[in-house]
């Protein structure tokens, strides 16, 4: 099953986006700690715990001064090391386990490094993250950093993979064959029986996770997330924070800015999450951007011959995609192994492939194959989209985004009779993945840990220019959302890409990719409500 608020650029985008990362620094020198102890805040620190779940509060700053017990922290210098790729350096920092008890426990987080290469005077550490959440962004920067050159020049490149994700203390959940498992279970329950073995899959996940990560599931919050990226900006000697972050990286970097602007220097959100939005809300945008990528998609396959969904119009080609999705709840199709492409599988391989229209020939390939039978092509996309090997091991990012998501927002839903309720909402976002998406969101009613966020505006009152992009067709975080989000931060430029798949820096727009690293050289930030194609 496709998991809700899954927010990350795709291994296609990846390939042709050579930089959709983040972060650098005015600064040149080691940054100093401030000595003045700030007052402690509730649990997350800077998150308002207690305030309603409806989007009108706003995320207050944390003060500038450094609290004493993290003063070390902050002080800490890092052993760097070859990693394995050439050019690279990785080292580990510290950091605390909990915020609100630096002295209770730490926990390790692996950052890896690519100095600038010159020509021109090094700016400083551009920080990046690829989104999720969940994803690793070292393995990002280690495959991914060479462009742009005149950008690469300036910056050293600089990741760290979140706490819980990949290389830091990752969270932990199912054996892979539990986890193939719970991919295939029944996203589209349609009785009784169904919808039970649905929640009893959501509370052994949810349980797995518990006794195999213990105590870290309550420490991965994205605020969390934020501190822990101040720490580095200091460790690295970088007066203010320049940053690039795609999708859920769009939520890190402006929650970094509402915690710290006058730390905040050039951030580049692409493809951005709205924070305002509470968890129901945020999983029916996020649907109804679906439907708008789907229905670009099918646009374009009904002009050509042969289209697997027809050649009549884009409400037939829906018509048409459903019904193979019924055919497959009921027929599971052969894939030439073990596991066989059920409907819930086939319907995470069709949303892989809507992050990127690059991969609309492959999309239109397995869906001609499904028909006639082999379920060999989707299986893979939805593979690709669970990050799940040849030899079926899964990554940690199918882990940590509940993890990250069910503490940082109250759960969309907590009984299966509040999912009930609002199918017809979903269907009306979507008719073709409206009742997957909606049975989707109820996973984290049955999470062990409490969520310690919720919905909130972020102002970032008094940072400096931050750059907001948007793509108007944007599956996984639609264009509203950017539009949202440019409204909020005080010191926003909305920058808009025209046309289809998430996110828009280094995707094939010369005029999106020139605003970009123009602002990241030398700070100037696009005109007002600047349009690219």
């Amino acid at each position: 099953m496709a998991t809700s608020r899954l927010l990350r650029t795709s291994a296609a985008v990846f390939a042709a986006t050579a930089l959709l990362i983040s972060g650098c620094s005015s600064g040149g020198g080691p940054a100093a700690p401030d000595t003045a102890a700030s007052p402690g805040r509730a649990n997350d620190a800077g998150a308002e715990r207690n305030t309603p779940d409806d989007g009108s509060s706003v995320l207050a700053p944390l003060p500038t001064a450094i609290p004493a017990a993290l003063r070390p922290f902050y002080a800490q210098k890092l052993s760097w090391h070859a990693c394995g790729v050439a050019g690279f350096d990785c080292a580990t920092m510290k950091a605390p386990l909990d915020y609100d008890k630096p002295g209770a426990g730490t926990i390790n987080l692996a950052v890896a490094r690519k100095k600038a290469t010159g020509p021109g005077s090094r700016l400083g550490s551009l920080m990046v993250n690829p989104g999720g959440p969940g994803g690793s962004a070292i393995d990002y920067l280690q495959q991914y950093a060479p462009q742009p050159a005149a950008v690469r020049a300036r910056y050293d490149m600089v990741a760290m993979d979140p706490r819980g994700v990949a290389r830091s203390q990752p969270v932990e959940c199912l054996t892979d064959k539990q986890m193939d498992r719970y991919t295939q279970t029944d996203q589209t329950p349609d009785s009784s029986a169904e919808v039970n073995k649905l929640t009893t899959s959501y509370r052994d996940f949810a349980k797995g996770c518990e006794t195999r990560s213990g105590k870290l599931l309550s420490h991965v919050s994205t605020i969390e997330a934020a501190r822990d990226m101040d720490m580095l900006r200091a460790v690295l000697g970088d007066k203010k924070l320049t940053y690039v972050g795609a999708s859920y990286g769009t939520f890190l970097g402006a929650t970094y800015a509402g915690l710290y602007p006058t730390r905040t220097g050039r951030l580049v959100l692409d493809g951005a999450m709205d924070p305002s939005l509470d968890s129901r809300t945020t999983n029916i945008n996020q649907t109804a951007g679906f439907n708008t990528a789907f229905t670009a998609f099918a646009t374009d396959c009904i002009k050509r011959k042969g289209c697997p969904l027809g050649n009549t119009s884009a409400a037939d080609a829906g018509l048409r995609l459903s019904a193979l999705f019924k055919h497959l709840d009921a027929h599971p199709a052969e894939t030439g192994e073990a596991r066989k492409l059920t409907e819930s599988l086939a319907t995470t391989g069709v949303i892989a492939a809507m992050y990127d229209q690059g991969s609309w020939p492959t999309l239109r390939a397995t869906l001609a194959q499904a028909k006639k039978g082999s379920g060999r092509g989707l299986l893979a996309l939805s593979d690709s989209y669970y990050e799940r090997d040849a030899g079926g091991h899964y990554a940690n990012q199918m882990y940590a985004n509940p993890a990250v998501n069910c503490l940082d927002l109250p759960p969309a839903f907590t009984t299966p009779d509040q999912v009930r309720a609002a199918l017809p909402a979903f269907r009306k976002a979507s008719p073709v993945f409206g009742d997957a998406f909606a049975w989707s969101a109820l996973n984290c009613a049955y999470w062990p840990v409490k969520h310690s966020g919720n919905a909130h505006r972020i102002e970032a009152k008094n940072a400096a220019p931050i750059v907001v992009v948007g793509t108007t067709r944007d599956p996984a975080t639609p264009y509203t959302w950017a539009k949202s989000l440019a409204a909020q931060l005080s010191t926003a430029t909305l920058l808009t890409y025209e046309g289809d798949g998430h996110t828009a820096y280094g995707r094939g727009s010369d005029c999106i990719d020139t605003a970009i690293n123009t602002y990241l050289l030398d700070g100037t930030a696009p005109p007002k409500n600047k349009r690219c194609t």
